[in-house]
């Protein structure tokens, strides 16, 4: 099986950006090359916005905005 994953080097260790399903102390070959840059986010289109939305189920998001983001009482 092989695959390719995004790893963050944070001086010591290296880090998968997303969950691995690996056996526990088990051996793994691993190969480093240099992974390409993210976007900046203006370099982004509103399709690439528009695929990370996601429903919240709160209707009037706008006007309880507070409540939502600081877990303010609502008005």
């Amino acid at each position: 099986m092989m695959r390719t994953v995004d790893m963050i080097f944070d001086g010591e260790v290296l880090r998968p950006e997303q969950p691995l399903d690996l056996q526990p102390n088990g051996r793994y070959r691993v190969t480093i090359e240099p992974a390409a840059e993210p976007e900046e986010p203006g370099e982004w289109s509103l399709q690439d916005i528009l695929g990370m939305a996601c429903d919240l189920g709160v209707s009037d998001l706008a006007k309880q905005h507070n409540q939502c983001l600081y877990g303010l009482p609502k008005r």
